[in-house]
This record gives structure tokens, sequence and C-alpha cells, in this order.
């Protein structure tokens, strides 16, 4: 598994029941997760949550705040700094288990040796991904179909300090900027992309990604440039294994690249003991060494 052990500000108490129980920085939330079937570790410990979210029968749900929290508040991962905050969709703004996928991508650019990498981010949603390429030394295109997500990327990169110029910001379509930068001629050395499992483009075009996903991969890969760094991809759809990412990525990059692909189930330690299950990453490097 890809287990993001990296966190100091983030940190998963207990999970069971079908919910998980978050620190995030000094606060505390209570979320649901369908995939925590098993027991509680410690059903005391749950009364400490700060803020609980409760699923509604017609869908979504809503927030029972338990004490005054602040609107946002921030947390680092080494130099990163995020804003986070509950929202509507029960989400924080912030994917932490996404922390290892950061780390190697940092690394593969470091190792690279280039000073000139560029960076496609494509669903970058808050700029995790964008803003851990970016400190490593990449110039990133961050492309998101919402213009808030976007919005609050760039905060983030303010709030970590990094310079204007070392991202791009694109409010489109994820799809129809690829097929745009092809017939451009533009191409990326490194491609990352978490797409959701079903969304609305900024259009109202809807998004289903076990219909999408291998023609995304396919056209996407078509960017990479003559010496491409990386590739990586997520999936939360609980019905694609690791072997289906593996298998797309040895399709549309390793056939023509070579390399090496490894894709895993992207896991958070558990406190009171286990892992979290966060989805599977499939990743392709090209292999080679540092160039001096």
């Amino acid at each position: 598994m890809f287990l993001c052990d990296t966190w100091k500000d983030y940190e998963v108490l207990d999970t069971g029941d079908g919910e998980k129980l978050e620190r995030w920085g000094e606060v505390i939330l209570r979320r649901p997760d369908p995939q925590t079937i098993w027991p509680k570790a410690d059903p005391a410990l749950w009364d400490r949550a700060d803020a609980v979210y409760h699923r509604s029968e017609r869908g979504g749900g809503q927030w029972e705040f338990r004490r005054s929290l602040p609107e946002r508040w921030t947390v680092s991962h080494g130099a990163l700094k995020f804003y986070v905050r509950p929202t509507g969709f029960k989400h924080t703004g912030l994917f932490p288990e996404q922390g290892a996928n950061w780390n190697w991508m940092a690394e593969r650019i470091r190792a690279d040796g280039r000073g000139d990498l560029k960076v496609l981010n494509l669903f970058g949603y808050t700029g995790g991904a964008t803003l851990a390429c970016a400190a490593a030394g990449a110039h990133v295109t961050h492309v998101d179909a919402a213009k808030g997500m976007v919005s609050w990327a760039k905060e983030n990169r303010e709030l970590s300090r990094l310079p204007e110029t070392s991202c791009r910001w694109i409010v489109e379509d994820a799809m129809r900027f690829i097929q745009r930068e092809i017939r451009r001629g533009n191409h990326y050395d490194g491609i990352l992309m978490d797409p959701p499992s079903y969304g609305r483009g900024p259009s109202g075009e809807v998004w289903k990604l076990e219909n999408e996903l291998y023609s995304l991969v396919e056209t996407s890969s078509r960017l990479l440039s003559e010496r491409p760094v990386f590739f990586l991809m997520n999936s939360y759809t609980t019905g694609f294994q690791a072997s289906v990412l593996s298998n797309m990525i040895e399709k549309c990059v390793a056939a023509r690249f070579g390399g090496r692909t490894d894709s895993q189930e992207l896991c958070l330690p558990v406190t009171a003991g286990g892992v979290l299950p966060c989805g599977a990453s499939g990743r392709w490097s090209s292999g080679e060494e540092r160039r001096t």
C-alpha cells in the first residue's frame, strides 16, 4: 500500500461503524466513511468531536457544531500550508492521504535534476499536489472546472509563500483543456489527475468516471514530453481496483516510454489501530537517475 504517515497537523484518531474521527490541527471532526464497517476501537474518544457531519436520507447532509469553530484554519504538511474548513458536502478542502503522492512526485521532480520541468494537474481541487510539485521546482498548470476551488488553491499558494510564477491557473473542463493543448502542440514532463467519481463541468457536462477514465488517460498521455518524469492517477471509485489503473497506465504510458508502473491502495494510519483505506493510486515513473 501507499501509506501517508508524514503528517503532524493531521491524524486519524479512530475509525468504525461507518465513521472516521480526525484531528485537523487542534480541531476534531467526525465524518462518515462507508468503508469502516468494523466497530470503533475507543467509543469514548468520539465524544471529543468538535463537529459531526450527519448524512441525510434525502442525500447530502449537514454539520452539527458542538463548539464554536473559526470559519477556516490552517494545517501544514512540511513547508506547505493549507486552509481547511467544513464544507456542505462533508469535505474540508484537503485529502490528507494524497500526501503520499505529493512526496512521491516531489522526489521524482528533484531526482530528475532539470530546472524547467512542466507539470499538469487535472482536477486540481484546492492545490495540494500543485503546491507540492511547485515547491519541488516544477512549473505547474492547475486545471479545475470549479472557479471556487481554483480560488482556494490560489489562496493556499499565497499561504505557502510560493512564487506567483510557479503556477498557472485554468478554470475549464479537463478534457477540453487537454484537447486544446494537443492542438497547440504543448507538452508536460509530469501529469497527474484526481478525477471525481461523478460531477459536472462548468457548462453542465455530466462526468461519470467509469465512462470517461480510459479516454482521459489515453488522451492526456499524448501531452507527455519526450522525456517524461511521472504520470499519476487516483481513483476513489470502489469498483476500480489498483490493477485497473495499472492496466491503463501500461497501455497508454509504459508502452511508449518503458519505465515502471506501480498501483496500490492508498491509506492513512489510524492511531487507535489499523489503516484507513482511501481509494487507489496508479503511478508511472521513467526510472531514470539524476542527470548531472
